[in-house]
Formats: structure tokens, C-alpha cells, sequence
């Protein structure tokens, strides 16, 4: 039977750590919670040992303390008590410090939208609004639950993003490692026993060489070329006209992949926001802040504006023409059937499938295409050097 490593409290707010025999992890809950404990963390020691090591930044420390205080606020504890339990039990430095001048504020008369709005680095504006929506609606449990989906959600697709393209970047780097070592240290040495050689050189031979030799006494200039282009560009980008540009640019080369990333990641969020009490208006305000492309971003000002006059979300989306129409259609059933939230939520599992596949698509042809231009420049590389050599030794290539 599986072996299960625990966090749990008691209702006193005493802390306990240890392990737990059970079926599943669900059985593991059932099984501490009938001992007078309230799980705070379960999971294999080998999953709770790589959490441990993963959650150390801010993202992860905010995943982990809206999960511990869900549970806490849904076994029944007040507010302060539960926050209180989370500053013992708190394995960041910072987190427990921003826990502490929460339950501060709290104390001081404070609300607890208000307490975590003082942290905006920790706490985004769409955090704190689903907060204040559960606080006014007597459901922050309720609201928690939903925030902590939301926020594991979001961490499994970045992290679904970033695995995917990690062998591509590897093979870009190393790649580029190996042209440059060429030009800059095989090829010179292959340069002096041209020359002592003599004889004609081919042509592609003598402008590969001329192409080496300046790489190698003027390397700094290229590099301080290819900073500048940096910085300019990382400076554009920065400007409202920059970045729309920038963003048009990568609609056009990844539009299917961005369109199913934006549209999941909007569709969460809104669905999100709609299922935890937040009106229309300010949950489409907030929606929209998560949507990092400006093109799409600015089309969802539309939609604000036919909502404000009555006519929905799903035919102002329409007229955007920036979502799928599979997207559109299903939004206009939840609108139809007055279920929209649950449809919103049911577009963005679709699309985050969706997304994995297209990834991986993506990946799959863009490694071929990678490979296939390092190895073109390299064998021309290697050719170069060979007609070379057959020509100084008179050998037919």
C-alpha cells in the first residue's frame, strides 16, 4: 500500500508531521480527518520532497498558502486562527512575513482584501478582487477553492510550456556552441597550413576563412552589436506601440498556439471570476489584465463596451475575430442557457488540451527544422574545408 507523507492541524492549531498508509491520497484525507487532524499537505515523500524544492518562488508560495488556508477556512476555522496556523507552518521567509503583516492588518480592523491588496508583488489585482467577492458574499472558503484550481491550473500549463521547449533551447545553444568553435578556433588552424601550403583557394573557402577571421579579431564588435539590438529591442518593446507591434508579430508566426494559450487562459479567468460572485464588467476588467498579447488584449475593450449595453459577450467575441469559433459557439451556449461561468470553464479545459497538443505539434516540427539548419551550416562548414584541401593536393572533389 502506497506510503503517504502528511502536514495536518488540530482544531487547537497544533502542528503534526508523519506518514500515513492508504490506497490513494483521497483515502489518506478521509483517513486523518477521521483522527481529529485537518490535512493541510499530503503527498508521496518523493512528490512532497520535489514540491519542496520547486515552491521558492512567489507564484508557488501563493499556490501553496491559498491551498493550506482553503482547507483551514473549510474545516471551520476562523480566519485569524487559520492565518496564524500558516505563519508556524510557513517554509518562506517571505511568505511568513507577508502572512504576519496580513494577520496584522486583520487585527488592526482591517478586511482581508484589503490586508493582501498591501502586497501587490505576492497578491495579484485578480487575487484580490476574487477575495473581496467572497468576503462580500460570505463564501471566502468557497472562493479559495476556486483560486487555488485556478492558480494549479495555470502553474500545470506554464510548466507544460517551459518542459516542452526546454530540449529545443538546449539544441539552439549547443548548436550554436559548436558553429562558433568552428569559426573561431578549427578553421584558423586550418588557415595556416593553407598558407603553408599555398595554391589557390576556392571560393566559398576563401570567404568562409575571411568570414573566420574577422568573427575572430572582431568578435567584440558583434558582440556589442548583438547587445545593443538587444537593449534597442527590449526598449521598443517597452513602448505601448513597441509592444503591439511585437505582439502582432508573434500572432502571425504562432497565431494558432497564442490564439488557444490566450483563449484558455482569458476563459479561465473570467469563468473563474463568475463562478466566485464577481460582476460582468469588473470580471471582464480583470480577465483581460491576464491577457499578456496587446492585440487580443485590446480587442476585449470591445466586449466591455456590448456588455455595457446589454448585448452579452458572445457576439462582441464574435466580432473581435480573435478567439476560435468553437470557442465563440460554446460561450454562446453557456450565454443561452444562463450558464455561462460553467461553460467558460469547460472552453478553457478544451483549450489547454488543445494547447498541449499544438505545443507539441509546434516542438515536433521545430526541432526537425533546427536540426536540419545546423547541420546544413556545419556540413557547409566541413565542405568548404575539404574542396580545400583536394584542391591544394590536386585530387579531384
Amino acid at each position: 500500500m502506497p506510503v503517504f507523507s502528511y502536514r495536518a492541524t488540530t482544531i487547537e492549531g497544533a502542528i503534526t508531521e508523519g506518514v500515513i498508509e492508504a490506497a490513494d491520497e483521497n483515502s489518506a484525507i478521509e483517513r486523518l480527518k477521521n483522527t481529529g487532524y485537518i490535512p493541510l499537505r499530503i503527498a508521496a515523500p518523493r512528490d512532497d520532497m520535489r514540491k519542496r524544492i520547486s515552491l521558492r518562488s512567489s507564484r508557488g508560495d501563493l499556490l501553496t498558502f491559498t491551498t493550506e488556508l482553503s482547507v483551514l477556512l473549510g474545516a471551520g476555522l476562523p480566519l485569524d486562527r487559520s492565518l496564524n496556523i500558516l505563519v508556524d507552518i510557513s517554509e518562506s521567509r517571505e511568505m511568513k512575513s507577508v502572512v504576519q503583516s496580513i494577520l496584522k492588518s486583520i487585527r488592526e480592523g482591517s478586511s482581508f482584501s484589503d490586508a493582501v491588496q498591501k502586497h501587490p508583488r505576492i497578491f495579484p489585482r485578480l487575487y484580490v478582487n476574487m477575495i473581496r467577492a467572497g468576503e462580500s458574499g460570505g463564501v471566502l472558503d468557497v472562493v479559495l477553492d476556486k483560486l487555488n484550481e485556478f492558480l494549479e491550473s495555470s502553474k500545470a500549463l506554464k510548466d507544460h510550456i517551459i518542459s516542452v521547449m526546454i530540449y529545443p533551447a538546449i539544441l539552439i545553444a549547443t548548436s550554436g556552441l559548436s558553429i562558433v568553435v568552428l569559426l573561431t578556433y578549427v578553421l584558423p588552424k586550418f588557415s595556416v597550413i593553407f598558407a603553408e601550403l599555398g595554391g589557390a583557394l576556392p571560393v566559398p573557402t576563401q570567404i568562409l576563412l575571411a568570414f573566420s577571421n574577422a568573427l575572430k579579431t572582431y568578435w567584440w564588435v558583434a558582440l556589442a552589436i548583438c547587445v545593443a539590438g538587444w537593449i534597442i529591442l527590449k526598449n521598443y518593446k517597452r513602448t505601448d506601440a513597441g509592444r503591439y507591434n511585437w505582439d502582432r508579430f508573434k500572432l502571425k508566426m504562432m497565431g494558432d498556439v497564442i490564439r488557444k494559450l490566450e483563449t484558455a487562459r482569458f476563459c479561465r479567468t473570467l469563468g473563474t471570476l463568475l463562478k466566485s460572485g464577481v460582476p460582468l464588467l469588473q470580471a471582464l476588467h480583470n480577465a483581460k489584465d491576464v491577457i499578456n498579447n496587446r492585440v487580443i488584449a485590446s480587442a476585449i475593450d470591445t466586449v466591455s463596451a456590448g456588455a455595457k449595453e446589454g448585448k452579452g459577450i458572445a457576439a462582441p467575441l464574435s466580432g473581435t475575430n480573435v478567439f476560435p469559433p468553437l470557442a465563440l459557439s460554446m460561450i454562446k451556449v453557456g450565454e443561452e442557457t444562463g450558464q455561462l461561468d460553467t461553460m467558460l470553464l469547460k472552453v478553457a479545459n478544451t483549450y489547454e488540451k488543445s494547447l498541449n497538443v499544438a505545443i507539441k505539434r509546434f516542438v515536433s516540427l521545430l526541432e526537425p527544422v533546427m536540426i536540419l539548419t545546423m547541420g546544413l551550416i556545419i556540413a557547409a562548414i566541413v565542405i568548404s574545408i575539404m574542396m580545400a584541401i583536394f584542391s591544394i593536393i590536386e585530387l579531384p572533389f
